[in-house]
C-alpha cells in the first residue's frame, strides 16, 4: 500500500513538476523587470495599442479589440508587482507601480482623445460588457496571471502569454474608462476601472504566489514581522477588491434569473388565440413586467389570473403591467406598437406565403410523378401486347399491403387479359422484364 501511494505522489509530482523547465532566478528576473519600464518601444506599442482597442470597441468589433490586447504590453508592470511582492524588492514594486500608474494615465487620455474626436458616440456592446465586473472577472484575472507568470518563468517562450493578454483584457477597461470620460459618465468610469482594478491585483497576486511557490531568492532579508505585515497588505487589498464584485455578481444572477422567469412565466401564460404578445418589456432592477397585446383585450377576471400566476414562476413580488389598448399606449409607445404590428403581420404573412408555395411545390411534384406514371403505363401496356400477341388488356397500379403481423408492403400489381392463357414460363420471363422496365422487384402478375 505505501509503495502504490509513493508511485502516485511520484507520478503527480512528474506531471505537476515546474522546477524541470524553470528558467534561472536571474533570467526570470531580469525578464519581468525588462518588461516593466514603458519609454521607447514600450510606449509607442502601448499608445497603439490603446488606440486599436479604442477603435475596436467604438466599431464594435471583437476581432479588433482581440488584437489590441495581443500587442499591449501592460501585463510587464502588473506582473513585475507580483515579484517585487514575492521577493520583498522594494525598489521594483516602486518602479512598477510608477510604470503602471503612468501607463493608465496615457492609455485612458489617449483613449478619451479618440472617443472625443470620433463621431460614433453610441456605447456598443463589446465597451458596455465591461462596465460590470463581476466575481467571475476575479476568477479569470487570477487564473490567467497563474498562467502567464508559469509561462514567463519557463526557459522556452510560451505561447500561453498571448492566451493570458486576452483573458485577462486588461485593454478594453482603460479604453472604456477613456469612452467614460470622453462621454462624462461617471458610472461607466467607474466601473471599468473597477474591472481594471480587480485585473491588475489578482494577476500580481498570483504572481506573487507562484515566484513564493518556485522559491525564487528575496532581494533583501526580511524579518518575520515584516513579512506578516507584508501578507496583511496583500490580503487587505485581495478583500477590498473582491468584496464589491461579489456583491456585483449577487445581482447580476438575480437579474438574469427574474428575466428568465419573466419570459418563461409570458411564453406560458399569455398563450390565447385572439391576441397576440407585439412586445413585452422586463426590468429586474425594479421587478417590472410590461406586456403589449394585439387583438381581442383579455377581461379583469383573466388579468386576476395572471397575476396570481406569477407566484408559481418565483415572481410574486413582481409588478404586472398589461397594455391592450391605444388608450393605454403613451405616444411613442403606440408608434412602436403600431411599427411591432405592422412587422409581426409582415412575418406571419411571409411565413404564409411560405407555406403555401411549399405545398404548391410539392402537389406539382406529385402531379409531375402521378404524370410520369400514366405515361410509363401506357408505354408498358403497349410493349406488353406487342411481346405476347395473346394479350387483349393489361394495366398495372402500385399498391399498398397491409399484413396482420408485418410492416406495410409495396407491391406493383399487372393485370393482365389474354385471349389464351399465357404459360408460366412467360409469365416468369414477364414478371422479370417488367422488374427491369418498373424497376422495381416487388410484382404481382394476375392474369384472368
Amino acid at each position: 500500500m505505501i509503495q502504490i501511494w509513493n508511485e502516485i505522489k511520484g507520478l503527480t509530482k512528474r506531471f505537476l513538476d515546474l522546477e524541470s523547465d524553470r528558467a534561472s532566478y536571474n533570467e526570470i528576473i531580469e525578464r519581468i523587470e525588462a518588461g516593466v519600464e514603458f519609454r521607447g518601444t514600450n510606449l509607442w506599442i502601448l499608445i497603439f495599442a490603446i488606440l486599436v482597442a479604442s477603435v475596436g470597441l467604438n466599431m464594435n468589433s471583437t476581432a479588433v479589440v482581440i488584437g489590441a490586447m495581443l500587442i499591449s504590453p501592460l501585463m510587464g508592470p502588473i506582473i513585475g508587482l507580483g515579484l517585487g511582492v514575492g521577493i520583498y524588492d522594494f525598489q521594483l514594486i516602486k518602479k512598477s507601480f510608477r510604470s503602471l500608474a503612468a501607463a493608465v494615465i496615457i492609455s485612458v487620455l489617449a483613449s478619451a482623445l479618440y472617443f472625443a474626436l470620433s463621431p460614433l458616440s453610441d456605447a456598443q456592446s463589446e465597451l458596455l460588457s465591461r462596465t460590470t465586473p463581476t466575481v467571475w472577472d476575479v476568477l479569470i484575472s487570477f487564473f490567467g496571471g497563474l498562467a502567464g507568470i508559469v509561462a514567463f518563468t519557463r526557459k522556452d517562450k510560451s505561447n500561453a502569454i498571448p492566451g493570458v493578454a486576452i483573458a485577462t483584457a486588461l485593454m478594453p477597461p482603460l479604453c472604456t474608462a477613456g469612452y467614460a470620460i470622453a462621454t462624462l459618465n461617471l458610472t461607466y468610469f467607474m466601473g471599468a476601472f473597477y474591472l481594471f482594478f480587480i485585473n491588475s491585483v489578482f494577476i500580481s497576486i498570483s504572481s506573487m504566489i507562484i515566484i513564493r511557490f518556485l522559491k525564487i531568492p528575496s532581494k533583501k532579508w526580511v524579518d518575520e514581522k515584516q513579512q506578516k505585515k507584508m501578507r496583511s497588505y496583500v490580503f487587505l487589498v485581495a478583500v477590498v477588491t473582491i468584496v464589491p464584485s461579489v456583491f456585483m455578481a449577487v445581482d447580476i444572477v438575480q437579474r438574469s434569473i427574474f428575466a428568465r422567469n419573466a419570459n418563461l412565466f409570458i411564453e406560458n401564460e399569455f398563450d390565447y388565440p385572439d391576441t397576440n404578445v407585439i412586445e413585452h418589456d422586463v426590468t429586474p432592477k425594479d421587478s417590472k413586467i410590461e406586456v403589449f397585446l394585439f387583438g381581442s383585450p383579455i377581461n379583469a377576471i383573466e388579468i386576476k389570473r395572471l397575476e396570481s400566476e406569477l407566484a408559481d414562476y418565483n415572481l410574486a413580488d413582481a409588478q404586472l403591467i398589461i397594455r391592450q389598448n391605444q388608450q393605454n399606449f403613451d405616444l411613442p409607445d403606440a408608434e412602436s406598437m403600431r411599427t411591432g404590428i405592422i412587422e409581426d403581420l409582415y412575418r406571419k404573412n411571409e411565413d404564409l406565403v411560405k407555406n403555401k408555395d411549399e405545398k404548391i411545390g410539392l402537389l406539382e411534384k406529385e402531379l409531375s410523378a402521378y404524370k410520369s406514371n400514366q405515361l410509363i403505363q401506357a408505354d408498358v401496356c403497349k410493349e406488353l401486347e406487342v411481346q405476347y400477341p395473346q394479350i387483349d388488356a393489361s394495366a398495372f397500379n402500385t399498391m399498398l399491403i397491409h399484413h396482420k403481423e408485418a410492416a406495410v408492403d409495396t407491391v406493383t400489381m399487372v393485370y393482365i387479359n389474354a385471349v389464351k392463357p399465357i404459360k408460366s414460363t412467360d409469365l416468369k420471363k414477364m414478371k422479370e422484364w417488367l422488374k427491369v422496365r418498373l424497376k422495381t422487384e416487388k410484382i404481382n402478375i394476375v392474369q384472368n
